[in-house]
């Protein structure tokens, strides 16, 4: 048998460190949650904080939740609409691109959206 066919059969070596093996000994669930984070693009962080809008963690936990739920349905970006505030989210990169107080909302147009979610909160 011809020893150049033997060598492509051999198995290829894991490599240590990789894209794929970085996190090692990182639990399921912690994967999960980081997966599950949500992001806040600079533009977005700073009309939150020059708007004085305030979310509360157990609000953000729910419009991440209903980003997945968007995610999955095929939406890529969402009007996620809250008692106090708007935002217009990318459910795909899990990131808030702007907000917006609800008296803002009022006159507005949205553009570019193929989803809305609502949190109660």
């Amino acid at each position: 048998m011809d020893p150049r066919i033997q060598s492509l059969h051999r198995p290829l070596p894991i490599p240590k460190k990789g894209p794929l093996n970085q996190k090692p000994n990182v639990p399921f669930q912690q994967f999960l949650q980081e997966a599950k984070e949500i992001k806040v693009s600079k533009h977005a962080m700073e009309r939150i904080r020059d708007r004085k809008i305030e979310i509360s963690e157990q609000t953000w936990s729910k419009i991440g939740e209903k980003m997945t739920e968007a995610n999955k349905k095929g939406v890529d970006q969402s009007l996620v609409v809250l008692n106090e505030a708007t935002l217009v989210v990318s459910s795909k990169n899990r990131t808030v691109v702007t907000a917006m107080d609800r008296s803002e909302t009022q006159s507005q147009i949205f553009t570019n959206i193929n989803g809305t979610i609502f949190v109660n909160e």
